[in-house]
């Protein structure tokens, strides 16, 4: 077990206990916010906690010295879920992904259960999405919609329509679990290989695509590289399938391209729905043949590309996707003298 502890003197105390402590959810449900909320007077800790006996013993002794209690994603057994339920003042359960499932869409009775019953437990519940938000309002009406976010200000702009060395970069940013995705559009690639040979695949990631006809550039992922990756590509791309799963992601990489002013292109699926725009912050698509056509339209119009990344950015913080107006409602809670909500 890690901790992380950001102290203040004579402050009031919250507790974020999560499943680890650089992971994306992690850092962008948390602790992007950490200076935010020191600055108002806030101690802040965040517990990466294991499944070892003596860590859940610690976390239950770190609940009972907080004001607040903040868990990102993770469920427990019910003993440890009543004793933390006990030991908590006030308690937030947050959830940014479909945690209830399988990762393969189907459903999950362990999963299930463990997740209503953390559910149950919170005086709040902070989800991601409507998908997540609507199921968890099943169990607990106090249930509000927490939008995964980005902090603009970390995103220099890119200028889409700028091209060096006739070079166009399709741009995309996961992780090995999301590589199924991509690997989709394999077919995609190579067709447009041969109508737009200017075009080249950015992969920031763990993992390069071998069987790949289009010229690629791996770049291994950091958190001091991806802005920079991102701001000398010229379209963001977001294949995704459509099931239960996907439909509880909360669209971060959608997201970093429209922070950085790229357009974007996405399967019309779940929340990346929400965020873009058709033909004006980016293109929706429901096949092989729309993505084909998308890509190859922003890959032929220089102005275009411009419009939709720069009507992107502004979307962002127009409809407070940004880190600010998340700190905003953030704080608006932890001030509130309620407790339990159910």
């Amino acid at each position: 077990m890690k901790y992380f502890r950001f102290m203040k003197k004579s402050s009031p105390r919250l507790l974020v206990i999560a499943k680890d402590s650089d992971g994306s959810s992690t850092r962008y449900r948390a602790g992007q916010f950490v200076s935010g909320l020191q600055a108002a007077g806030w101690h802040v800790e965040i517990m990466a906690v294991g499944s070892d006996a003596a860590g859940r013993g610690q976390m239950i002794g770190a609940a009972r010295q907080a004001d607040v209690v903040w868990v990102l994603r993770k469920t427990f057994g019910p003993v440890t879920t009543k004793l933390l339920r006990l030991a908590a003042k006030r308690l937030i359960f947050d959830l940014d992904d479909a945690i209830f499932l399988a990762s393969s869409g189907k459903p999950s009775t362990t999963r299930y259960r463990r997740f209503t019953r953390m559910v149950r437990a919170a005086d709040r519940v902070w989800a991601g999405n409507d998908f997540l938000a609507d199921e968890s309002r099943r169990w607990n009406k106090q249930t509000e919609i927490m939008p995964t976010v980005v902090d603009e200000a970390n995103y220099p702009l890119a200028d889409p329509g700028a091209v060096d060395d006739d070079v166009i970069d399709l741009v995309w940013i996961g992780s090995s679990s999301t590589r199924k995705y991509l690997e989709r559009l394999i077919p995609v690639f190579d067709q447009l290989t041969e109508r737009c040979p200017a075009l080249r695949l950015k992969i920031v990631a763990d993992f390069d695509l071998p069987d790949l006809k289009m010229p690629q550039l791996r770049i291994n992922w950091s958190e001091q590289v991806e802005s920079e990756a991102l701001a000398t590509a010229h379209i963001g791309i977001a294949p995704m399938i459509d099931n239960p799963w996907t439909r509880g992601k909360c669209g971060l990489k959608v997201l970093q391209y429209m922070a950085a002013g790229l357009p974007v292109v996405s399967d019309a699926v779940g929340v990346n729905q929400q965020m873009i725009l058709h033909n004006e912050t980016g293109v929706l698509v429901s096949n092989d043949e729309q993505w084909s056509a998308a890509i190859l339209g922003l890959a032929n119009d220089t102005e275009r590309r411009r419009q939709m990344g720069g009507a992107g950015r502004e979307r962002l913080i127009n409809q407070d996707y940004t880190r600010s107006a998340n700190l905003r409602r953030i704080e608006k809670y932890l001030l509130c003298d309620d407790h339990r909500g159910n």
